[in-house]
């Protein structure tokens, strides 16, 4: 049955599957727009977290997780912009959703509660319906070079992201890791925007009203939900639901910007929905046969 968690989960990817739509409509720069995604969201979660008087100090370890939970996510946003501008879109988005192979693997070595045999069996439907998704001649065009290391790299930490933050998150609660993580990503993307000289005014108000939606939406509100989600919820299960992230934007832009929904995309979406439901299945689907002790 449903529960708070899936639900806030569910939620929580709708929200942030609005954002590959944001991009596309070109309004912004790609990595002026994940720093403004981070500062606005920290702009109002700041003072909340301040006035109910939920910020404070944790001890040293806590706290280099958490900076480190930040580092991972504005490192994430920042290398994937690049890969996008090193590549394509298409091939940088599934390079970076193989973060629950990543996250399966992180979690079989350092958490506790180990990967099952149905995230596996699940993890491999989702991402061949990925590909069948985004279309096998990507493949085809793949380009073995920075951008594809880029890619690769987007993929990892973000998965680092949601196996430190799982650990974070079985110790503090969601809202101060939020605050402090979203401040932290701020500040590190807006070092790397100044690397980039990248130029942080001059949008028309349309582009203005995209940042802040992002922010309030695709972030502040995806963050908390998310969050609340993985501190409840398996990491895996967590990681491998996010791939449906690529299924409803697509939704999404056909709804919005008119772009062509085809029978591969139906099959392929269906398909990383089924993996998807795998991993929630609780009984073993493969079971080890008993040994013959005779």
């Amino acid at each position: 049955m449903f529960s708070k968690p899936r639900i806030a989960l569910f939620i929580g990817i709708l929200c942030i599957s609005i954002f590959p739509v944001l991009v596309k409509l070109n309004l912004t720069p790609g990595l002026i727009s994940a720093f403004y995604r981070m500062a606005i969201a920290a702009v109002f979660v700041l003072p909340y977290a301040l006035l109910t008087k939920q910020l404070k100090v944790y001890d040293t370890k806590t706290m280099l997780l958490i900076t480190l939970c930040g580092i991972c996510f504005g490192s994430d946003i920042a290398v994937w912009n690049i890969a996008i501008q090193g590549s394509t879109a298409t091939q940088a988005t599934l390079l970076t959703n193989l973060a629950p192979v990543w996250v399966g693997i992180g979690s079989y070595f350092f958490l506790e509660t180990k990967p099952t045999t149905n995230f596996w069996i699940g993890t491999v439907f989702a991402l061949i319906g990925m590909v069948i998704l985004m279309g096998v001649d990507v493949f085809i065009n793949f380009s073995f070079d920075l951008a594809f290391a880029l890619g690769i790299l987007s993929g990892i930490l973000y998965a680092c992201y949601i196996l430190l933050s799982k650990k974070v998150l079985d110790h503090v609660g969601v809202v101060p890791f939020m605050t402090y993580s979203l401040v932290i990503s701020s500040l590190y993307l807006a070092l790397i925007n100044i690397f980039y000289k990248s130029n942080f005014l001059g949008f028309s108000n349309a582009g203005w009203l995209t940042l802040i939606v992002q922010g309030i939406i695709c972030q502040l509100l995806a963050c908390f939900l998310i969050s609340y989600a993985t501190k409840h919820m398996r990491a895996t299960r967590v990681s491998l639901s996010l791939l449906s992230q690529a299924l409803i934007a697509a939704l999404l832009a056909w709804l919005f910007l008119h772009e062509e929904i085809t029978i591969q995309m139906i099959i392929g979406g269906i398909i990383i929905l089924f993996g998807i439901s795998i991993t929630f299945y609780n009984k073993p689907l493969l079971k080890t046969k008993p040994k013959n002790l005779l």
